[in-house]
């Protein structure tokens, strides 16, 4: 009797020590799709992401902008005097304040904020640039802090010996809104993010995680 109370006891602290133990997501779950308001963005949304795949039944496939150049550290869109640049950096641990979760087991934000690509561990690699140039010479500025929490990016990946790549630029039919959308590397799966700009101007961006497992 007394060996089977021990083996219980040992039990219980051992789930209650793994659940101390586990990596807590702190991310900012209001960025989802199931988050965005109900209404045209939504629903063009719902047309390409990961995230509103529940919501695409009935609904037209949304014109894009062709990958014109795409390799391990860029990718390039190019049509109709459209033009969307990405490009990557390296993570440099030291210029940045790490905070970590459990004795430095796990890294959890990167300068005060929680991040995506990797979660749990430091990134290798940065989304060092968005760059959208509209009519030919228009130039639409995606501000640093739309990517400064998102990390290793996956310009590429192969598919019986083709490089093929998940990223897109969508239009809008009417033309107003274009959709710079990326699937991204996770420690486990992959994450998506979709930058909004609408009349020219940056609106936004709706980030899910935990897909493609």
């Amino acid at each position: 009797m007394r060996s089977l109370l021990c083996l219980c006891l040992l039990v219980v602290f051992a789930g209650a020590q793994a659940q101390d133990e586990s990596l807590p997501d702190l991310r900012n779950k209001r960025e989802s799709f199931t988050k965005y308001p109900k209404g045209e963005i939504r629903d063009d949304l719902a047309t390409f992401t990961i995230g509103g795949i529940d919501e695409r039944l009935g609904k037209d496939p949304l014109p894009k902008l062709p990958a014109t150049d795409y390799n391990m550290h860029s990718i390039t869109f190019e049509g109709d005097k459209q033009k969307v640049v990405i490009t990557s950096g390296t993570f440099e641990a030291s210029k940045h304040k790490l905070f970590y979760y459990y004795d430095k087991k796990y890294l959890v934000k990167i300068d005060g904020k929680p991040y995506y690509g990797d979660y749990g561990s430091i990134p290798t690699t940065t989304i060092s640039s968005v760059n959208v140039i509209l009519n030919g010479k228009d130039t639409v500025a995606i501000p640093p802090a739309a990517y400064a929490d998102l990390f290793h990016p996956e310009f590429t990946y192969s598919e019986g010996g083709t490089i093929k790549t998940h990223n897109a630029v969508y239009l809008s039919k009417d033309k107003h809104r274009m959709y710079i959308y990326m699937v991204n590397a996770e420690a486990i799966g992959k994450y998506e993010v979709t930058w909004i700009l609408q009349d020219n101007k940056y609106v936004g961006r709706v980030v899910d995680s935990g897909i493609m497992r």
